[in-house]
């Protein structure tokens, strides 16, 4: 599905860009079908010695390139898009990783049919685990969505999803790393609390909560059948579970959850 496209461009060098830009390269695509877009002299010249990736201004890019991938925080979008707009055609494909920024926002911007594709990824992407969610502008085709999907499976897993849905994918995946690393946090401190080094509290945290996720997804049994078959009636999970209940936290995960959604609708609507 994905040769038609020739050139890709990759404008925003930041963490992410790179991390998109080092994935695709382990999965294959060749150097010199890979541009990078960046403006600083010496982060340029890392990315060259580097990846042996041509680094040229985003001008160049937009003009070289069948797809760019737009890697930039949200309130750098409307100022890339100026400059980049009055070299983009019709046919060319634009997926942007920048969240809370609509497709709409995007087209109306850039000439009449360029293609839009919204992404919204996730930082496990750094260790090839990423999770992206995708969603078709007004002028996608088949092929369009496809190569936005080759684009981010280079980093980890991709689902197409409407765009309305973009903002609770916000909430659950997008900001979801933090969730966990905070879960992870308050585990190792209360280990620490019961007695035992840090070091050895940070090793069995990190490692269980591995494993709980290597089993959720190999084994594609529901959380609520593994949670039942670690709780024994009376034990110590049955215990520690009660005080849970007791303190809602599955309550606050869900309202935690419904103010990122908010917080993503309100960064889609300035867009």
């Amino acid at each position: 599905m994905t040769e038609r496209t020739s050139q890709t461009a990759i404008l925003g060098a930041g963490v992410m860009g790179e991390t998109l830009l080092s994935g695709l390269v382990r999965a294959g695509r060749r150097v010199d079908n890979l541009l990078v877009g960046e403006k600083r002299g010496e982060r340029a010249r890392e990315l060259e010695d580097r990846y042996g990736v041509a680094v040229v201004s985003n001008v160049e890019a937009a003009q070289k390139s069948d797809t760019l991938a737009v890697v930039v925080k949200p309130q750098d979008m409307g100022d890339l898009l100026d400059e980049v707009a009055p070299h983009l055609r019709p046919g060319q494909l634009l997926v942007s990783l920048a969240a809370g920024v609509t497709t709409a926002y995007i087209e109306s911007r850039v000439p009449e049919g360029v293609a839009v594709v919204r992404v919204m990824p996730n930082t496990p992407a750094l260790v090839d685990e990423g999770m992206a969610a995708i969603s078709p502008g007004s002028h996608c085709d088949e092929w369009h969505l496809a190569e936005a999907e080759a684009l981010m499976a280079s980093v980890g897993k991709v689902l197409r999803i409407p765009e309305r849905q973009q903002d609770a994918v916000t909430a659950i995946s997008g900001s979801g790393p933090a969730y966990i690393f905070f879960v992870v946090e308050s585990m190792i401190e209360a280990g620490v609390h019961l007695g035992l080094p840090r070091a050895t509290a940070t090793d069995l945290v990190v490692q269980t909560v591995v494993g709980s996720g290597v089993m959720l997804r190999e084994t594609g049994t529901h959380p609520t059948v593994l949670r039942e078959q670690v709780t024994s009636p009376g034990g110590t999970t049955a215990a520690a579970l009660r005080e849970l209940e007791v303190h809602k936290v599955r309550a606050a995960f869900l309202a935690a959850m419904e103010a990122a959604r908010d917080r993503s609708r309100e960064f889609a609507e300035g867009s």
